[in-house]
């Protein structure tokens, strides 16, 4: 390693599946790297040499500073970062647990998550992305949509996360998929078929009481009138999101909303606020996490407000 490529600090995104890392000059991304040892197969003495299996080459010999975010904060992670409850900013520098290591060149500080009291809800990672979006537009004032295995809905005023909510709309689409008696007529991975998923969109936002009801009309669709593996996955994911969307529907109705996520998921959450005329735009979710830690890094060496 060059002087011209020294390492200033580590930035580590460290979900439930998979870790990610990047190193750093300032906000100059030097060097990336990922593994699978994300944080839901790892006892608390693997974390350490997870992390060291994966960055080691970029220490320095006196110690590197990094940064993460994500499910290593957890209860069940490296070590709890405790939530901060909201009205807050959504990093700010305070709350930062130092994970506990062996090795004198690792300086490890997590993240913590945000907590709301009532109704109670909490959220570990989202935090950052959403500080990575504010840091692009800083002036945003409006609804963020976080769609994923625990779909969040969060009210940002002033730069601050002001109420969310969660739904479980992934989870329950997975385990639907795969564990149900639904399984038997899905297509895993099929593309959407736009015709099923806007119909059975329409019908949830219009009677969401049904949905246990069409869900097994899913499976008896299938058995009897030949419905299609791919469209009956759309219409799960309809459904689903249907449900989700009449349940939120006082976080986007009348709102200025932005959705946060992967290309797929996120444009089947366009299309679905669309349909009721949102036009919210998609932002992609991974590198806005890397720029929520580089706020924080600028926040924690005081070039920063909250």
């Amino acid at each position: 390693m060059t002087r011209a490529d020294t390492t200033d600090w580590i930035a580590v995104d460290w979900g439930t599946s998979a870790l990610r890392a990047s190193r750093l000059r300032g906000v100059e991304i030097l060097d990336e790297a990922q593994s699978d040892a994300g944080m839901g197969g790892l006892a608390p003495s693997e974390f350490e040499p997870a992390l060291l299996a994966l960055v080691e080459g970029w220490l320095s010999p006196d110690g590197t500073d990094i940064l993460a975010c994500g499910m290593v904060g957890a209860r069940q992670g490296w070590v709890e970062a405790p939530y901060r409850a909201v009205p807050c900013a959504p990093v700010d520098g305070t709350g930062l647990a130092a994970a506990p290591v062996r090795d004198p060149r690792l300086r490890v500080r997590i993240v913590p998550g945000l907590m709301q009291a009532r109704p109670a809800d909490v959220m570990r990672g989202e935090e950052t992305q959403i500080a990575g979006y504010l840091a692009q537009e800083p002036g945003f004032d409006g609804v963020l949509c976080l769609p994923g295995t625990h779909s969040k809905w969060v009210r940002i005023s002033a730069g601050e996360v002001v109420s969310f909510q969660t739904f479980m709309t992934g989870e329950v689409f997975a385990l639907l998929q795969g564990r149900s008696v639904l399984r038997h007529g899905m297509a895993e991975g099929a593309g959407l078929d736009d015709a099923a998923f806007d119909a059975a969109l329409s019908d949830m936002l219009s009677h969401p009481a049904l949905l246990a009801a069409r869900l097994f009309g899913i499976r008896a669709e299938g058995l009897l009138q030949e419905l299609s593996p791919s469209a009956a996955r759309s219409r799960l994911s309809g459904l689903l999101i249907g449900a989700e969307l009449a349940a939120a529907r006082p976080y986007w109705l009348g709102q200025q909303v932005v959705v946060i996520g992967a290309d797929t998921l996120a444009a089947a959450y366009v299309r679905a606020l669309a349909s009721q005329g949102v036009q919210a735009v998609a932002a992609p979710g991974d590198a806005l996490v890397l720029a929520g830690l580089m706020r924080l890094r600028a926040r924690i060496n005081g070039g920063l407000k909250p």
